[in-house]
């Protein structure tokens, strides 16, 4: 979808909606009529906390909540939709994903939305019956063996899930292929390219059968994965920079140069300042590449998270972890910790042989020169690379499962 406002018409908005924003611009003297982006101030999660998520509650009707973890002052973070914002959350992600499925001969007609809490799985069921299927929805809450039951009973040829929970479905289902599904949607985790090939394979498709999309609460819609091109490409929507860590807080350590820093600013929402957002998402080789004779922001990407809060999570690269993983065992389920300053990755597979874990531990410490580095500077004391039983329940947290624990 095309940006639906000019910059200074956004920024008007922003202004009415949230005051503070416009007391803000005015403390620097930016003329919001006249501002272009790189004057307007990075809408950091220190702004956020100290304006927005302090806010009195709203009380125009028709809003959409959506509460998050908690800020450092224990308040749990409210983010706003109004029902226009909805909408054009719900054009945007059935605008992709209409236009994904008509690349492929897969005739859908029903949809099956299993996944967590959140915007995402709200907003699903709407979607899918704007695409004309017959559409349910499977709390992620209930046990495996549930949603494997509704699969073979509704048998939807469209899955629109998280990674984490596939790959559950994927280890507990005698015969994935069985379910019959033909496409599937994934959101709100890391999917490598090599962890989306392996599952496509598991369910008797080809990789280009799996859509991998890229948002967050605050911002709604943001990207989608293209196999075509091997990047991910921004809703038309959006605006992004690429900054470096340290014109984003100077604390931050120094990224690799192929890595930068995400900012958003939507021209689509209006209850969240959505201008200079700063995700703390990580991404690597962000340019452009023309579509259909358009220039579209992309990125090939997001390789880990930034913030004060992470500790050894600003260098620790889950995507890499996951890709030299995905290439010894194509069926691999891992949650990675910190414990002890060792890092721990516990693996659940049935491909996976004793003699293999050194093996992946050499590989993790070898091709991941970021893992390797900490090492040797003694930030890390080691690597420790364990076996699930298959019977072992990896935990989940209440909505992402693929993260790094301490």
């Amino acid at each position: 979808m095309e940006p639906k406002h000019t910059l200074q018409q956004q920024l008007a908005l922003i202004c009415h909606f949230h005051p503070w924003y416009g007391e803000l611009l005015a403390e620097r003297g930016i003329d919001p009529n006249a501002a272009v982006l790189p004057q307007l101030p990075l809408m950091t999660a220190d702004k956020l906390e100290a304006h927005y998520f302090t806010q009195e509650l709203r009380t125009e009707a028709g809003l959409s909540v959506y509460r998050t973890s908690g800020t450092s002052s224990g308040i749990r973070k409210a983010i706003y939709y109004s029902p226009e914002d909805d909408e054009q959350y719900i054009a945007s992600k059935a605008a992709c994903f209409r236009e994904w499925l008509a690349r492929g001969p897969a005739v859908v007609t029903r949809a099956l939305a299993d996944m967590g809490t959140g915007h995402a799985a709200s907003t699903a069921i709407t979607i899918f019956r704007q695409l004309g299927f017959q559409a349910d929805s499977l709390s992620f809450a209930l046990p495996i063996e549930e949603h494997i039951k509704r699969l073979a009973t509704f048998r939807p040829q469209l899955l629109y899930t998280m990674p984490s929970i596939l790959d559950a479905i994927a280890s507990a289902a005698p015969d994935p292929k069985a379910f019959g599904i033909q496409k599937i949607i994934i959101v709100g985790e890391i999917a490598p390219p090599a962890w989306q090939s392996n599952m496509a394979a598991r369910f008797g498709i080809i990789a280009s059968d799996i859509l991998d999309t890229y948002g967050s609460i605050e911002i709604g819609a943001i990207a989608s994965y293209s196999h075509e091109h091997s990047v991910y490409v921004l809703d038309a929507g959006i605006h992004a920079e690429a900054l470096r860590a340290d014109e984003v807080d100077p604390r931050f350590d120094t990224l690799e140069d192929n890595e930068t820093v995400l900012v958003l600013t939507s021209f689509k929402r209006a209850l969240f300042p959505a201008v200079r957002y700063v995700t703390y998402d990580v991404v690597r080789d962000f340019g452009t590449v023309t579509i259909d004779g358009r220039a579209r922001q992309t990125f090939s990407c997001i390789s880990k998270r930034i913030g004060t809060d992470l500790k050894h999570g600003e260098k620790i690269s889950l995507y890499d972890i996951e890709s030299v993983v995905q290439q010894f065992v194509s069926d691999a389920e891992l949650r990675v910790r910190i414990r002890d300053n060792k890092l721990s990755i516990h693996i659940r597979s049935k491909m996976l042989e004793d003699g293999m874990l050194a093996v992946i531990q050499q590989a993790i410490e070898q091709k991941i020169e970021a893992i390797g580095q900490m090492i040797r500077g003694r930030m890390l004391s080691g690597i420790v690379v364990t076996r699930a039983a298959e019977d072992e329940t990896l935990e989940r947290g209440a909505v992402k499962s693929k993260k790094l624990y301490f």
